[in-house]
């Protein structure tokens, strides 16, 4: 028997909302970690990260709840829809099913929405968002000592493309399968850092932990971040940070940095030898330090610097700080120490009051000093030949009148930029032009109105128009392309000597000088002539 079409609707209708019914309305929410078998966090994630996961992946209550609400509305509107196709009346249709809830719209100014990819729209964007972010990350790092550890996520893939270390860490024959991995021999900020620049070739370095960064970029093999932390360490390098430097160039094999440190070293070596860096280094750096051949110093410096290191290796090992502990801690370094080539002032003063050597080896020393026929002696004999000063001359020829070039208590002062690092060590200065005299004189280097080093002393002129070296203290390092203002007060015989035909720019050896007139000169120097004729350095 043919049923009527109305029926035929309604059974229709019927089978279709019964479909509904079984079908599941949503996709299953993912497990957590708990229920996956993976080791849970030790540490909260951040608010926002928390945020963005949970509307990202809702909890499974929250969407049983909604499966559950959707579902009883189907099924009512299924028990309704057969209602009307049992009594078939052919004015009656179906009932709509009702609309399902329709998802929230994105908030384009919450970075925390669901949509938050599109609020990123580089791929360094999305990546650098997800540095130190426990959001997706699929491995977990235990970085530091014990007790000092720190707990980072990251993710494989993103490490995997930065470093060849980690590819082999994450993908090669023998991945690591740890959810955890422990790595106590690196800082965690160095980690950080590291991290940082793999995931988004930013580089953040600081003083307190270049170093540590380095030995990071180093170990998992990231050159460019190794070659960032090389050049940061260039341009901090001073004389109180040189030896430390130079021994861990040494250590991370970075010739161009250890070349740079002894270029400190043997300009400024009083300073570095002096400096609380050098009493940190290794024995053999010291070693290496003693034997240099270039150090400009006196061999006094170099033997009090020695005992010093001694005296911190003993703290360091723990030994009572005894004259025999220094010697024991000392081993061969001390024979490296040429004290035979101190005067004999220097010796009775300094190193035979030291008791750190034995009474025959300081009766033999006097011996060598005095007698006729010298002992044998474990020390050095050679003096060392330090390093040669170079002499940059801006002035192509000197004259000089007696109506014109005299000193009143006047600065003489002239700009200088070079295109290298140079230390300078002191001034060429004109004497008097009529006959030998002495003069007073001070002498001061300055960067932009600070003084950087400055000397009051005395010398002494011929009476001919060569030139005469006032020397600083201590060589002063001066970086490129920056401008310095050398000066010079005079107090003595009025008339001298001056320079003319001066140069804007002297090419000395490698070295590049430019020149330009200075507005602390007050007796009349400048570029084309005056006082101030050379600048003696170090390069």
């Amino acid at each position: 028997m043919l049923l009527p079409l109305a029926c035929l609707h309604g059974r229709v209708a019927q089978c279709l909302t019964s479909l509904l019914v079984l079908a599941e309305p949503f996709p299953r929410p993912r497990r957590s970690a708990k229920a996956r078998g993976t080791a849970p966090t030790s540490a909260e994630p951040a608010p926002a990260v928390a945020k963005m996961a949970a509307e990202l992946y809702p909890p499974a209550s929250a969407s049983a709840a909604t499966a559950t609400d959707i579902a009883n509305s189907n099924a009512a509107g299924a028990a309704e829809s057969t209602k009307v196709g049992l009594c078939c009346p052919p004015c009656l249709a179906p009932a709509p099913l009702p609309p399902l809830p329709a998802p929230p719209l994105p908030d384009n100014n919450n970075p925390e929405s669901p949509n938050w990819q599109s609020f990123h729209p580089t791929l360094r964007e999305r990546n650098a968002l997800m540095f130190n972010n426990e959001l997706m990350a699929d491995v977990h790092f235990i970085v530091g000592a014990l007790g000092a550890a720190r707990r980072v996520p990251a993710h494989k893939y993103v490490l995997a493309v930065g470093s060849s270390v980690f590819y082999a860490m994450f993908y090669g024959d023998l991945a690591e399968v740890k959810s955890e991995i422990h790595i106590p021999d690196v800082e965690p900020a160095a980690f950080l850092v590291l991290l940082k620049y793999m995931y988004s070739d930013e580089i953040d370095l600081e003083a307190d932990t270049v170093l540590a960064t380095l030995y990071a970029a180093k170990k998992y093999i990231v050159p460019a971040l190794a070659k960032a932390c090389v050049n940061f360490l260039e341009t901090s390098l001073e004389a109180k940070n040189a030896c430390v430097l130079l021994s861990q160039s040494r250590l991370f094999e970075e010739p161009e940095l250890t070349q740079r440190c002894w270029e400190v070293i043997d300009a400024q070596a009083e300073m570095a030898l002096r400096s609380e860096g050098f009493c940190e280094i290794d024995r053999q750096t010291l070693e290496i330090i003693v034997t240099r051949e270039a150090l400009n110093t006196k061999e006094a410096v170099v033997f009090e610097a020695v005992l010093n290191w001694a005296e911190a290796e003993c703290k360091r090992q723990g030994l009572p700080v005894t004259p025999h502990n220094k010697r024991h801690v000392l081993g061969r370094a001390l024979y490296l120490v040429r004290i035979p080539t101190m005067t004999l002032e220097e010796f009775a003063n300094g190193a035979a009051q030291s008791d750190i050597l034995t009474l025959e080896e300081t009766h033999n020393i006097f011996l060598w000093y005095t007698a006729a026929k010298k002992p044998l002696l474990d020390f050095p004999l050679t003096k060392r030949q330090g390093l040669a000063p170079q002499r940059c001359h801006r002035f192509q020829s000197s004259a000089y009148r007696s109506n014109q070039w005299r000193y009143r208590g006047r600065c003489d002062s002239i700009q200088f930029a070079v295109d290298r690092r140079v230390f300078i060590a002191g001034l060429g200065l004109y004497g008097s032009s009529s006959g030998k005299a002495e003069y007073s004189v001070k002498i001061e280097l300055k960067r932009l109105g600070m003084v950087l080093a400055q000397n009051l002393t005395k010398f002494v002129s011929d009476g001919s128009s060569n030139t005469f070296p006032v020397w600083f203290e201590h060589p002063v390092q001066v970086e490129q392309d920056t401008f310095y203002t050398a000066s010079a007060v005079l107090d003595g015989s009025e008339l001298s000597y001056f320079g003319q035909e001066g140069m804007t720019e002297v090419q000395c050896g490698k070295v590049a000088f430019q020149f330009q007139c200075s507005s602390d000169s007050t007796n009349g120097t400048g570029v084309q002539g005056g006082q101030i004729p050379e600048l003696i350095f170090y390069a």
